[in-house]
C-alpha cells in the first residue's frame, strides 16, 4: 500500500490533471442527470442554471406555469433542461414529477430537493395552512428522497436545501423551525442508510437569501439594499455551495453546509 505521506502517493490521485499534489481531482457534472424541486425561483432556480451551464441536464418543477416558462428560457440559454408545473404537496404529484424527469434525462443521477413555503408561528396558522406548510416544508422532502432515491444507481447524490431557522429556532417561525430541524435530522440518519449503495446525502443550511420566498415582508427593493450590505445572501450563493457538494470525489462526502451572509440583518 502506497504511503500517504509519500509525495509521489499524494499526487497520484491528481497527475493526471496536471494539479500534482495541490488539489484532488474534481469530477464534474457534464451528463448528469437532475432534478430539482422548487427549482423555478430562488434559490432552486439558481441551482438548476448553474448545473445547466456546467453541462447537466436539468428537469424542474415549481408551481406556477409563468416561472417554470421564465425558468426555462434561462436554463435552455445556457444548457439542456425542462420541466412541470405541479405542487409537490400533493402527494401523487411527487411520482408524477420524479417519473417524468426520469423519462426526459434517461434516469437520475442529482435530486436538489427544495420545494418550500413560508410558515408562521403555530397559532398563527389555521389547520389547513398548517397542514398544506407541513406537506410542503417536510413530508414532500422526505417522499422526494425516497422517489429519487428509488431511481438511482452508484455515484448517486441527494441535496437536501433546509435552513438556518433550524439552528437559530427563532420565536415567531415554529412551523418552519419544525420542519427544517426535521430535515436536518432526517438528512443524517437517511446518509447511513443510503451510504453502501454509494448514493450521498448533503445537507444546505442557507441564512436569508433573497427570493420571492421572502415577499411580502422584504419587498425587493429591500432585499437588494440587504445583499449591497452583505446582510444577505443571494440565490446564486447557494447554487455555488451546492455545485462544491456535488463536485467531490465520491470517497468525500460534504455532509452539512450552513451558508449565512457575513454581516446579520
Amino acid at each position: 500500500m502506497a504511503d500517504p505521506q509519500d509525495p509521489a502517493a499524494r499526487g497520484a490521485d491528481t497527475a493526471a490533471s496536471g494539479a500534482a499534489d495541490a488539489h484532488t481531482r474534481q469530477p464534474g457534472l457534464a451528463g448528469r442527470k437532475v432534478a430539482v424541486t422548487g427549482g423555478t425561483t430562488g434559490i432552486g432556480r439558481a441551482i438548476a442554471v448553474l448545473l445547466a451551464s456546467e453541462g447537466a441536464r436539468v428537469f424542474v418543477c415549481g408551481r406556477d406555469s409563468a416561472h417554470l416558462a421564465d425558468a426555462l428560457a434561462r436554463i435552455r440559454e445556457v444548457g439542456d433542461g425542462d420541466g412541470l408545473a405541479l405542487d409537490l404537496a400533493e402527494r401523487e404529484n411527487v411520482a408524477r414529477f420524479f417519473s417524468a424527469a426520469e423519462a426526459y434525462l434517461g434516469g437520475l443521477d442529482i435530486a436538489v430537493i427544495n420545494a418550500a413555503v413560508p410558515a408562521d408561528a403555530l397559532m398563527d396558522e389555521d389547520e389547513d395552512d398548517l397542514a398544506y406548510r407541513i406537506a410542503v416544508d417536510f413530508s414532500a422532502y422526505l417522499h422526494s428522497a425516497q422517489a429519487a432515491i428509488g431511481r438511482m444507481g452508484a455515484g448517486s447524490d441527494i441535496v437536501l436545501i433546509g435552513s438556518m431557522s433550524a439552528v437559530s429556532q427563532s420565536p415567531g417561525g415554529s412551523v418552519y423551525v419544525a420542519a427544517k430541524t426535521g430535515i436536518e435530522g432526517f438528512a443524517h440518519a437517511l446518509r447511513g442508510e443510503v451510504a453502501d449503495r454509494d448514493i450521498k446525502v448533503g445537507l444546505i443550511e442557507p441564512g436569508l437569501t433573497g427570493a420571492d420566498f421572502q415577499y411580502p415582508d422584504l419587498p425587493p427593493e429591500e432585499q437588494r439594499a440587504l445583499i449591497r450590505r452583505d446582510e444577505m445572501l443571494r440565490a446564486e450563493d447557494i447554487a455555488v455551495a451546492t455545485h462544491f457538494m456535488l463536485t467531490q470525489p465520491r470517497r468525500c462526502a460534504v455532509s452539512l453546509m450552513r451558508v449565512e451572509s457575513r454581516l446579520r440583518r
